[in-house]
């Protein structure tokens, strides 16, 4: 397993927001107290309840994500999930599935990718958060994300040997692609997605994936006010 990052000290709970990327208060669990959450924790709390959490520097967070942001995440599950086993590549994971990064820091990607490579004899560990990390980690962007959280977590992946990660932003309709944490390109509708080494010849095009999710049009209501979203 892979050493764990070095926490900073906090004083506050204003400095442990901060830490945890300007995340809203109501994401953090106060049980167990923050600072002292394990990984155990959070697989007994992943049992007894359907909503989803990582771990992070020893606090249990909620990731919050929407019916808009889960349907993209199922559509891209059904496109890469075919052409994964077409070509005998490796495995693909939804939203509720744990990765352990590091010793005590555990992410949720809504979609993730593994290659027969990282998977001693094409076998998954019989852990219920095995310490695996992942070649492609895809985040599907929702209100609730924050900058700095998402710059936190792009760098975690990258230390931990992510290969890929992309950033689908549903408001935006635009998907940024990342080599590394400072290697970006963003693409939009115009654009296609590939898989470059991760998962050489797939293509993908940005409007389809964003195709996927048609929304209602903020039309007026009769009585002349708008739809609230």
């Amino acid at each position: 397993m892979t050493k764990p990052l070095r926490v900073p000290p906090q004083r506050t709970f204003a400095d442990l927001l901060r830490q945890l990327g300007d995340i809203s208060p109501d994401r953090v669990l106060m049980q167990p107290t923050p600072g002292t959450a394990t990984v155990r924790d959070l697989a007994s709390l992943l049992q007894r309840t359907d909503r989803l959490y990582e771990l992070v520097d020893g606090v249990i967070v909620e990731k919050v994500m929407a019916l808009h942001e889960s349907i993209l995440a199922a559509f891209l599950i059904g496109v890469l999930s075919p052409f994964v086993r077409q070509h005998q590549l490796g495995l693909v994971a939804g939203s509720d599935g744990p990765w352990q990064l590091f010793t005590g820091l555990v992410r949720m990607p809504d979609v993730a990718f593994i290659s027969w490579d990282r998977l001693p004899n094409r076998r998954l560990p019989d852990r219920e958060i095995p310490g695996l990390v992942p070649d492609l980690a895809i985040e599907v962007l929702s209100k609730s994300n924050r900058r700095r959280e998402m710059l936190r977590k792009l760098k975690e992946y990258f230390l931990a040997g992510v290969v890929l990660v992309w950033f689908v932003n549903p408001r935006k309709k635009n998907v940024q692609v990342y080599t590394a944490p400072d290697q970006m390109t963003e693409l939009t509708e115009e654009d296609a997605l590939d898989g470059g080494s991760v998962l050489p010849g797939f293509r993908l095009s940005i409007r389809e994936i964003f195709a996927s999710t048609p929304t209602e049009p903020n039309e007026p209501r009769p009585n002349g006010k708008k739809r609230k979203r």
